[in-house]
Parts: structure tokens; C-alpha cells; sequence
């Protein structure tokens, strides 16, 4: 009867699990570079500086905004910039919390968003884009969602996935 050696009991539940590992780290990487091919950072341009962090009136100086203030809450505060590029709204959080919470309701309207450490800049695609070459962070975007009305006050009638039409 022929026994394996020492070295190769339990190899396989460890060679796949190491198999695994690498393979997520490899999707992770070609992720990161589909999403920088997306954000426009290809290999013929400069990737984005490192994300920025600060007030609310030090990140919009970064951007190069002179901040209007909307909002000055101890939750998050709220500021409409307008730069060359465009206009987009800038806003910073007390909590990491809070900023998740406030993306998540937010990305129901769609757009483009700049996401840094405690901080989401909200405009076009554009503006974004531009901003990223000045405060770093990640893009995230969304499609607005159907919320059942038409907007316009009226029905929906012949609108498929309605009954009785």
C-alpha cells in the first residue's frame, strides 16, 4: 500500500485556497485598472494625486472653488462651487457613516461622484473627471431610478408591468 509523503497530505485544500487568494487579487487589480480606464486615468495620462482630505473650505480650495455655503450642520456641510470646468456641489461629513448613508440615498437621483475620506463632490461627468486631477478620490456613478410616478402628474396608463391596461 503506497502512502503519500508528509509534504503532500492536505496540499489540495491549501493549494486552493492559495489559488483563490491569488485569483481575487488579480480580479481586484484588473478592476482598479478597468475603473481607472473609466475615470480617463489611461497610461498616457497622470493618474490622480492622492485623495484629499481637510475642511470643507480646504478641499474647495484645492478644487480651486470659492465655496457657497448651503448647508452648516454638525452632521455634513454643503457648499455649491462653480470652477471653469462647471458647477458641482462639494460636501463634507462628520462621520464615514454618514457619508455612505448620504451616497446611497443620493445615487437614487443618478450622477457622477468624487468619493474621498469623508467628502463627495457631486456634478456632470466632466466636472468630475476635471476635479479628480485636483482631489484624487474614486468615481462612483449611478443611473437615476424609476420612482412609479411619471413627474408630470399624470398616469401611466400603457406603461408595460401595469395591470388592467
Amino acid at each position: 500500500m503506497a502512502t503519500e509523503p508528509e509534504w503532500r497530505r492536505g496540499a489540495g485544500p491549501r493549494a486552493a485556497g492559495t489559488l483563490l487568494a491569488a485569483l481575487l487579487l488579480l480580479s481586484g487589480c484588473s478592476a482598479d485598472s478597468k475603473q481607472n480606464a473609466a475615470d480617463g486615468a489611461g497610461s498616457d495620462r497622470p493618474s490622480a494625486p492622492p485623495t484629499a482630505t481637510g475642511t470643507l473650505e480646504q478641499l474647495a480650495d484645492k478644487a480651486g472653488c470659492e465655496p457657497n455655503v448651503q448647508t452648516d450642520a454638525q452632521e455634513l456641510r454643503q457648499a455649491n462651487c462653480k470652477t471653469s470646468t462647471g458647477r458641482y456641489v462639494l460636501t463634507t461629513f462628520a462621520t464615514d457613516r454618514g457619508q455612505r448613508e448620504w451616497i446611497n440615498e443620493a445615487k437614487d437621483y443618478g450622477g457622477s461622484y468624487l468619493v474621498g475620506r469623508r467628502w463627495v463632490a457631486v456634478g456632470d461627468a466632466k466636472v468630475v473627471a476635471a476635479l479628480r486631477g485636483r482631489l484624487g478620490g474614486t468615481v462612483e456613478t449611478a443611473s437615476p431610478h424609476h420612482s412609479g410616478e411619471s413627474g408630470d402628474g399624470g398616469s401611466e396608463e400603457g406603461h408595460s408591468g401595469h395591470h388592467g391596461s
